[in-house]
Order: C-alpha cells, then sequence, then structure tokens
C-alpha cells in the first residue's frame, strides 16, 4: 500500500481541462503526455472527405443568412442557464436516489446514473447547440461560416468524442473497487467513509463533464453576444 501511495506522488501531473485531470487522478494508470501535437491528432481523426468539406467552409463564400431564427436574447439566455442548472442538480439528486443505505455497496446503481446523466446531457446540449447554430446562422457573414463550421466539426468529432466518454464508467468503476478493498484492508467499512468519497468523486467527474460539455455551446452564445442581431425587413 505504501509502496502504490508513493508511486502516485511521483507521477507527472496531468496538463489540460479538469476533467482530463480528475479522470487521471482517480485512474490507477500512468497517463503520459501524448506525443503527437493537436494539429497530428485532428489529422488522424479527420477523413479526406471531411476535410475537403472543412477547406470548402473555411475557403468558400460566407454562407446567406437564414431568416426565422429567434435572437439570443434575455429569455434565451436564461433557458439556456435552466437547462444546465436542471442537469446540475439532477446530478446531485441521482447520486443521493442511488445510494441505499439498507442495500450493500453495489456500483451497479452508481453506473446506471452515470450512463443515464451522460445520455441527458448529450440530449440537452444537442438540442442548445442546434438552437445557437440556427441563431448564429441567421447572421450575415462570418457568423453564418461560424455556424456551419461548428455543424461539420461536430460531426468529425463527436464519434471519437462519444466513445472517450463511454468508457468513463468503467473507469470510475476500477476507482469504486479500489477504494472498497483499501476500506476493507483498514477495517473501516462500517463508517462507509470510502463510499462517501466515491459519491464526491462521480459527482466531480460528472460535473467536469458537464462543463466540457457545454464548452461548444459557451463559444458559440460568445460569437452571437459579439454581434448585433441581424434585422429582417
Amino acid at each position: 500500500m505504501a509502496i502504490r501511495i508513493l508511486e502516485a506522488t511521483q507521477r507527472a501531473p496531468v496538463r489540460g481541462p479538469t476533467f482530463i485531470r480528475l479522470l487521471a487522478r482517480l485512474s490507477d494508470a500512468d497517463v503520459s503526455p501524448p506525443q503527437a501535437s493537436l494539429a497530428d491528432r485532428l489529422s488522424d481523426w479527420i477523413d479526406w472527405t471531411r476535410a475537403v468539406a472543412l477547406a470548402r467552409t473555411l475557403d468558400g463564400a460566407p454562407p446567406s443568412a437564414s431568416a426565422g431564427a429567434p435572437a439570443y436574447d434575455d429569455a434565451e439566455a436564461a433557458a439556456y442557464a435552466a437547462t444546465r442548472a436542471s442537469l446540475t442538480k439532477a446530478i446531485g439528486e441521482g447520486l443521493a436516489a442511488a445510494d441505499d443505505a439498507d442495500a450493500p455497496a453495489d456500483y451497479a446503481p452508481l453506473r446506471q446514473h452515470y450512463l443515464a446523466m451522460q445520455r441527458s446531457m448529450l440530449a440537452a446540449t444537442g438540442r442548445l447547440r442546434d438552437r445557437l447554430r440556427w441563431q448564429l446562422a441567421a447572421r450575415s457573414g462570418d457568423a453564418a461560416r461560424l455556424a456551419e463550421l461548428d455543424a461539420l466539426m461536430e460531426a468529425v468529432l463527436s464519434p471519437r468524442e462519444h466513445s472517450l466518454l463511454a468508457s468513463v464508467p468503467a473507469l470510475l468503476g476500477e476507482h469504486y473497487e479500489r477504494l472498497r478493498a483499501a476500506a476493507s484492508v483498514r477495517g473501516d467499512t462500517a463508517g462507509d467513509r470510502w463510499l462517501a468519497q466515491f459519491r464526491k468523486d462521480m459527482q466531480d467527474v460528472l460535473t467536469a463533464e458537464l462543463d466540457m460539455r457545454f464548452l461548444p455551446l459557451e463559444a458559440l452564445i460568445a460569437a452571437l453576444t459579439s454581434q448585433s442581431p441581424v434585422r429582417h425587413a
């Protein structure tokens, strides 16, 4: 046990978003720094047909503004904030519901909660992202081009993102078993302090994943709020 603690303290700190750093801290694996640059890694993920589409989007004439989209105003901002707050609340409530003090410690309900939250986050952010792109496409020039570019990048990167995020519940399951085994060695399983620690860790990871999933939406909102809305006759 002492050797493993020493090994953990000797690991090089992992750089990157909070979500990645949390997973690295909770994982038993040693995470090495990436050897390839972001541009090189993107070139491996984008096939030639999408690379051509990306080049056309970047080099072509800006698409025409589309009419009919609502303006991004205080009401839209409030709806966006309410969706995010609802997801944040569901993270904590679901963890509490999965914790049955009368049942033996079992990772399965916690795993189901994580999977359910991933589905909820994917559905909610997908709807919001489509709506924000629609509002951005109603602008002219670079704003409409950005909406088109975001749709293309989502199509390119989403399969990779989904594959990587699908592995998170299994990683947390390994963390769960390590905490339970360590508690058994110490003889403090009755207090369930290890389970409380795990729930805190899972909540932190879910919150960090939520933050990560909202990053593209925040970029679209920044573009919407930095330009004056187009007024259609």
